[in-house]
């Protein structure tokens, strides 16, 4: 397992989950006294929200990492790769992706919300890819995913986990998209795991004329508190010139 500290994703959803559940948890004690379907109907949320928040704390604490293990190992890497992170966080997926390099080097991007991740920080991740020991293959930049700082084709493989979502609307996600593929070099790939608007995504890499779009479900290890808010990974390519 890493050797990092990666924080909480949504971190305030975690708590509200616990809370309900801790609420529920009172209420059936309290129900138990009085008609038997009270006691049930309240029973019933308290497993509910209690599932709920173990799910989420087990997929933002271990699950994610070892999705991410399994998806970063099906690509193959060969070690020389130019690797871009759009809304890297504290570096979960930018380091386990850096350990796969030798003379390829990964780039992170992130406008560092705290509301999307506890304690997300550029220089927290940089101390992550520290403790990772994967500094010297390691970039990091203050840069938002919807204007990339970087010239087109500058990038073997593009990579984001968590993130796109968190744009509020699908035109800016689309221009977040747009933005990821211009900087793929022709031959190059995208990777994309999220929790929502995924049929979006692969809509908009379709038009930006990418091929080999494909979607999947992630198993139970990468569930947000239930099978319907599991996370879809996207992948596509860039065709060669």
């Amino acid at each position: 397992m890493p050797r990092g500290e990666y924080g909480y994703d949504a971190p305030y959803a975690l708590v509200i989950f616990g809370c309900l559940a801790i609420a529920c948890g009172v209420g059936a004690v309290i129900a138990s006294r009085l008609q038997t379907y009270v006691f049930v109907t309240i029973t019933f949320y308290f497993v509910f929200f209690l599932a709920n928040t173990a799910s989420f704390f087990y997929t933002t604490r271990r699950g994610k990492f070892l999705e991410w293990e399994r998806i970063l190992d099906d690509l193959h890497l060969c070690g020389d790769e130019m690797v871009l992170d759009m809304g890297c966080g504290r570096g979960a997926v930018l380091t386990a992706v850096a350990r796969r390099l030798t003379t390829g080097r990964v780039t992170g991007v992130d406008i560092w919300s705290r509301m999307d991740q506890s304690g997300n920080a550029r220089d927290v991740a940089l101390r992550n890819a520290s403790l990772e020991g994967v500094s010297d293959r390691v970039h990091i930049e203050t840069a938002d995913m919807q204007a990339l700082p970087f010239s087109g084709a500058t990038f073997d493989l593009v990579v984001s986990s968590m993130a796109v979502h968190n744009i509020r609307s699908n035109a800016d996600r689309e221009r977040a998209l747009s933005e990821g593929f211009r900087v793929i070099k022709p031959g190059g790939r995208i990777v994309i795991a999220d929790i929502r608007a995924t049929l979006v995504y692969a809509d908009a890499l379709r038009t930006l004329g990418a091929s080999d779009v494909k979607r999947r479900r992630l198993g139970w290890r990468f569930w947000w508190g239930n099978p319907m808010a599991a996370t879809t990974l996207l992948t596509a390519s860039k065709s060669p010139v």
